[in-house]
């Protein structure tokens, strides 16, 4: 087969079909590897890759080809490449985060922990990807290293922050990306470029080597086309879940009264309203009711702002009196949204405990559902042209993700006809997300067609 020919077969199987496809001979580590690193210009021209790691990639296909050939294989990643957010740290290279201030900072000596953890599982690095400046926006826009194309609309936003993760994975770079999460970072991406997205839990994955933003909602999530890949790249991360598939038996989904779903696009409201019916025709129970624990969450943050911004204010708030060193200035407004002599940071984390075991009592087992996004992606061009228009739409993207993250509760972010569906369940019980979305996906993919 070419090179093209590779990248397309590889594209669509996904992360664990290509690994059954490498250890039944179909196809060769070293094969893919040459076939997707040939697709890096194209990736870096459409600013989605940042650093390409050819010498590394090239050396560890050749490691799992070997295992291969010996029948030594490591699991269901060994031989897939994978493409890092440039949050993680990787040996050898800069950790940028997407901004001009750390492009002379001190070289990585060492991988990060989930880094390492997947090279041991066998995957193969191809590199690091671009992002929205420090992680700190929900559109994906990077004005230094170019703003990631959206395969699916180049006249539209990728969604951030973990951009360039989710363009790499929807152009056929890479079958599986690594990025963050702590308002939205990787849902709401898969959402505008068409894929599966999983964040985790904070706390479920080691993130040392990971540069923080807000280290009470960071969180490690997962870019792929599909729930399975999603689920073997946590099962590598983090040991074997809850088995998940398409049997629908006992679960029960909630989709909650108030803005989370009113608050919607027409078009957005209309997806998510089809793509619930299907999943109830499907045996899967829904429930329509409100949250208590959703609604004084929101008004929290209504009130004393996000602890996402707090945070990140003790990390970048010295940008706001000294030399910014060329830092977005859509990065120091929202900075400076932040208080620092108020008490919004203290009550946020002090209301923490009990609104996250209120959310879990309120669900009783159920998972809660609703449109991950409330709008289309909005238009690149008018939001690099107007500030207020680009702080708005920040503002909006990130609202409904950024109310599950608050509350700790992972998630799946899962395409279907008419949008993306966001599935989450209570800190913790990240297998059960999955469970869900492996489950909601069955349905959902025969409503794509």
């Amino acid at each position: 087969m070419s090179p093209d020919d590779v990248r397309l077969l590889v594209t669509e199987l996904g992360a664990v079909r290509t690994a059954c496809a490498l250890r039944t001979g179909r196809l060769d580590p070293v094969e893919v590897c040459r076939a997707l690193l040939a697709a890096a210009p194209a990736a870096t021209a459409a600013h989605a890759l940042l650093t390409t790691t050819t010498q590394r990639a090239l050396r560890e296909a050749e490691a799992s080809r070997e295992r291969h050939r010996s029948g030594r294989a490591h699991g269901d990643l060994d031989g897939v490449p994978v493409v890092w957010k440039d949050l993680f740290d990787l040996a050898g290279t800069v950790t940028t985060a997407g901004s001009a201030s750390r492009i002379g900072a001190p070289t990585a000596t060492a991988d990060a922990t989930v880094v390492r953890t997947l090279a041991e599982a066998g995957a193969v690095c191809l590199g690091k990807t671009n992002l929205s400046e420090f992680a700190f926006s929900g559109l994906g826009i990077n004005r230094r290293f170019g703003t990631p194309v959206n395969p699916l609309d180049p006249t539209r936003v990728p969604g951030g922050s973990s951009s360039g993760s989710a363009v790499a994975v929807a152009m056929g770079l890479a079958p599986l990306a690594i990025g963050t999460d702590t308002s939205g970072s990787v849902r709401v991406p898969a959402a505008f470029c068409g894929l599966v997205g999983f964040k985790a839990s904070p706390g479920r994955y080691d993130t040392a080597g990971m540069l923080p933003l807000a280290p009470t909602l960071d969180s490690v999530g997962v870019l792929a086309r599909r729930v399975a890949d999603v689920l073997a790249a946590d099962t590598a991360l983090k040991g074997t879940p809850r088995p998940f598939g398409p049997a629908t038996d006992g679960l029960r989904v909630v989709v909650p009264f108030g803005e989370l779903v009113e608050d919607c696009a027409p078009t957005v409201a209309a997806g998510f309203g089809d793509a619930v019916d299907s999943l109830a025709a499907a045996g899967i129970r829904v429930e329509t009711r409100r949250l208590a624990s959703l609604d004084r969450a929101q008004r929290l943050m209504d009130e004393h702002g996000t602890l996402v911004v707090a945070e990140a204010y003790q990390r970048y708030g010295h940008l706001l009196s000294g030399p910014a060193h060329g830092v977005d200035p859509a990065v120091l407004r929202r900075l400076a949204t932040f208080d620092p002599a108020g008490r919004s940071g203290v009550i946020l984390r002090r209301e923490l405990p009990v609104l996250r075991e209120q959310v879990s009592s309120e669900l009783d087992g159920a998972v809660l559902a609703y449109p991950t996004v409330r709008d289309p992606a909005p238009a690149l061009a008018p939001l690099l042209a107007d500030e207020g228009r680009y702080d708005a739409a920040n503002r909006r993207v990130l609202r409904s993700t950024m109310l599950t993250s608050y509350l700790g509760m992972p998630g799946v972010s899962l395409p279907h006809a008419g949008g993306s569906i966001l599935l989450s369940t209570p800190i913790g019980e990240d297998a059960d997300a999955l469970a869900a979305a492996g489950a909601a996906e069955a349905v959902l993919g025969r409503q794509r067609g």
